[in-house]
Parts: structure tokens; sequence; C-alpha cells
């Protein structure tokens, strides 16, 4: 494994992005080039089975430099999601507009990323990745640190140029977009989605500092300096953060302003003011704004499990909107222990779609050294909501060997009408690795098997 440097990761936590280049030669990446202009050609685009017919990709995928930024990034026992999809530029065709993939997460701390494989040289000129640096810590408004712009403009892009066989490394949150391609030249970029399974206990790539260098005077600082915490597994490990200073109003109010930088900065400063904050944070959460509540979320990250009792009391407000973010925060703090599960528990049956959804996702995450989740979570897995499946698919796969009682469902789940249940079932059952886990793995493998050259002009 080719592990980042302390300066790529730096790169990634300003900017949301780093760029990676395979160890295969040019030969090998023309070749899946070439697959993948006769498969357009022959059937169209595969979608999710990108990869079963085109098998060369999964050595993209474990390719020592890519393993090791998808380590750094996500932990060292990341999960591929099973879907992918081929993006096709044709020759002169229009870009697309600024955006961020499916339904945002709008969290800081990284557990979703996208990779995105260019199997051919992609200047600026053939439509490459178009990245606004720095926005994956942006709610609402878009652009470079330091300015808020409108949606539909593309100002502050950044074209990622690239050689054949690099892979972009994208935060989820990311704003970002496929350019226009102006040339005669066909683009392709294949994209997977991949999510961190365990909480960082301690750096995960080549890490020579220990400590984040404040190296310019942007008022994001604050924010990095805390990724870098919780990346380093500082904020897992129960380190208090630097002690901060300041006044909790006037922070309070500028989490309230209408410039993000502002509210952001904020937010983390108040962050690091610890428990004396909690108080105004948790009042905060009453607000009517989403926004405005989303930003004392992620004050509330920070200061860890201090704030955890505030946040098992406010998971039980009369208020949706409270004690959505409430549950939210508690599925960012990492390892809490067996203290959340009775509100946990309670969260299940909410009346909020959202609170449900939110707290399935902590349970997978905050008790993943226990199996006291288990059961609820084997339930979660029969509800007709597809996002509580899944995410209940996800969150055994993070509990992990300690999930032996759920193997009978996961089983059934291999049947699941949505496919990512399913993808999500065979992962967690990997992650078990009983005996009975593996059978009943491998049966549905070989009753599932894909031909790869199978298509109809060849059958059998």
């Amino acid at each position: 494994m080719i592990r980042l440097t302390d300066e790529q990761m730096r790169d990634f936590i300003r900017n949301g992005y780093v760029a990676v280049k395979t160890g295969h030669p040019r030969e090998f990446h023309q070749d899946i080039w070439n697959q993948t202009e006769a498969l357009f050609e022959e059937d169209g685009n595969p979608g999710n089975n990108l990869m079963a017919r085109i098998p060369a990709i999964r050595q993209i995928l474990d390719d020592p430099a890519v393993d090791g930024a998808l380590a750094g990034v996500l932990g060292n026992n990341y999960f591929i999601h099973p879907h992918r999809h081929c993006h096709y530029r044709p020759p002169h065709s229009e870009g697309q507009q600024i955006h961020r993939d499916s339904f945002t997460r709008r969290r800081h701390r990284t557990r979703w990323l996208l990779a995105m494989y260019y199997p051919q040289d992609t200047t600026v000129e053939m439509g490459p990745t178009g990245v606004l640096p720095g926005t994956h810590y942006y709610n609402w408004l878009v652009g470079p640190i330091g300015l808020n712009m409108r949606l539909d403009t593309t100002e502050g892009e950044v074209p990622v140029v690239v050689e054949a066989g690099t892979i972009l490394m994208v935060h989820y949150d990311l704003w970002h977009r496929g350019m226009g391609n102006t040339t005669d030249k066909k683009r392709y970029m294949m994209k997977f989605m991949f999510a961190r399974i365990e909480e960082p206990q301690e750096p995960s790539w080549d890490s020579e500092d220990g400590e984040w260098a404040d190296d310019d005077d942007s008022a994001l600082n604050g924010v990095w300096s805390q990724m870098w915490r919780w990346y380093s597994g500082a904020a897992n490990n129960g380190a208090p953060s630097a002690n901060g200073n300041g006044s909790i109003p006037e922070l309070i109010a500028n989490i309230k302003v209408d410039d993000e930088t502002t509210c952001l900065a904020s937010a983390y400063q108040l962050g690091s003011l610890g428990e004396a904050a909690i108080p105004a944070l948790i009042d905060t959460l009453q607000h009517e704004n989403e926004a405005v509540r989303r930003n004392a979320s992620y004050a509330l990250s920070t200061i860890g499990a201090a704030a955890v009792p505030s946040l098992l009391d406010a998971s039980k407000d009369d208020n949706e909107g409270t004690r959505t973010m409430a549950v939210e925060t508690l599925a960012d703090l990492g390892f809490l222990g067996d203290e959340v599960m009775p509100t946990l528990q309670a969260a299940l049956n909410d009346d909020s779609i959202e609170v449900r959804r939110h707290a399935v996702d902590a349970l997978g995450i905050s008790l993943q050294s226990s199996a006291n989740g288990v059961p609820a979570l084997i339930e979660a897995l029969g509800d007709e909501d597809e996002f509580m499946r899944r995410g209940a698919a996800l969150a055994l796969s993070r509990i992990g060997e300690k999930s032996e009682e759920a193997v009978p469902a996961l089983t059934h789940a291999l049947n699941d009408e949505n496919r990512y249940v399913r993808g999500k079932a065979v992962h967690a059952l990997q992650r078990i690795g009983t005996q009975k886990a593996q059978d009943a793995l491998v049966h549905f493998l070989l009753t599932s098997q894909w031909c790869y050259s199978t298509n109809k002009d060849s059958l059998y």
C-alpha cells in the first residue's frame, strides 16, 4: 500500500479532493478504454454492472496507490459501495451544472467518498471534472473559501486535468461537475462510491507531523485543524481539543449570519470552547433555520463526548428539526457506548423518517464495539423504508463480527428487492465472517454469478 503523505492529507482536508496515479502502463488503460468503447457501442452504459462487464477495473481499485489513498481518507477497512457508473462525455457536448451527487449528507467528517477513474488523458478541452475547492464544508451557497456565490456560476472552478490511469478522490459533499467537451474525442470517467467502516483511532496515512500546521491566514484554519484531529483519531481517543477563546453570545450570533465562512469558523471556535458552549448550542438546535441548526451541530460534534447527555435530551424534544439534528449529531460523534442505546432505540420508532434514518446510522457508528445494537438493526432490516434497510445493513457491516446474531436476517436480505440492501448485506456477511455467514454468502454469490463475456451475440 502506498500511503498518502501529510501534505496530501492536508490538501484533502482543505480542498476536498486528492488525485493519485496508478502504477499500470498506458497500454493497460488503453485496453480498458477500448473495452468501454465496445461495450457502449454494443449494449450501452452498463450502469452498476460496470466492473462485472470490465473485470480489469478491479485491478485499478486494488492498485497500491489507490488502496493507500482510500485508506488514508476512509480508514483501512473501507467499503466499496455497489453503485458505480461510467460517465460519458461525447465530442462537442455541453458541461453539467455544478452539483453534489444524489442527496447530500452535509457532514464534514468523511464517511463517504467518490472515486473517479479516467482511462484516457483528459485535457481542459475534453471535459474534465471541474471542482470548487473547499466547498465540501458549505451547505447552501457554494464557492471558493471566503466567497459565497450562486449555484449556477462556475467562478473559482478548477478543471482537474489528468493523465490516463488517474483516480480522483472527492469528498462526497464537494461541489463539482463534468465540464464541456469541445474536442472530437470521447471522454469516459468511471465513478465509484466508498464508505468508511471504522472510526479513526490513529492516522491511516504516512503521518510524520502530529499537529495541524497553520500555514496561512484562512478563516477556516480552525475548521481544518479540528478535522485533522478527527482523522488522526484524537477526537475518538478522548483527547481534548485545543483551548478556544471568544464570546459565546457573539459566536452564537455569528453562526446565524448569511456568510457561511463566518458561520463555519464560528461554529468550530465554539466547539473549541468545550462544555461552556453546550447550553447555548443546544438552545440553537431549536432554531427554525436548518442551516443554523446544522452549524450548531458542527460545534457539538467538535466538543465530543461532553455534549452527549444534552444531545440525548434534545433527541426527545417536541420539535422534529431539533430531534433530527440531535440524533444526526450523535451519529457524527463516533464511539459513544451503550449509554446512547435506549435513546437510539426510541428514535428508531420516531414519527419522523429522518430521525429514524439517522438513528440507524448512529447505531452502526456509536456502537461498533458492542453487539447491543444488533437486535434493533435486525428489526430495521425489515423496515418498509428502503433507506432504513440500506442503513441497517451498513450499520451491521460496521459492527462486523459482533453482528453474528444478524446472519439469518442478512441472509434473508440477500433477496431484498433493493439492490443496495443486497449489496450491503453481502459486505456485512463478509465482515461477520463466521462459517454460517460465509456459507450464506458463497451460496448467494454462486447463484448470482455473472459472466462478463455473455452478451446478445454470445449467449453461451
